[in-house]
């Protein structure tokens, strides 16, 4: 059964600077990192404004 959760903008938020700052250590590194990766992805919105930027 897949798992439907995600997490949350303002944890992806918090999870993205532990990931950026190097006083955390690697286990909260992971943590993050796994936080990052249950969020909603938006690349299909990225990749068409990267394409738009480069077609003007």
């Amino acid at each position: 059964m897949a798992n439907k959760k995600q997490t949350s903008k303002e944890v992806a938020s918090q999870a993205s600077k532990i990931l950026l700052d190097e006083r955390y250590s690697n286990n909260s590194k992971s943590v993050a990192g796994s936080a990052l990766s249950q969020t909603e992805s938006n690349k299909t919105s990225n990749s068409n404004k990267t394409n738009k930027k480069k077609s003007k």
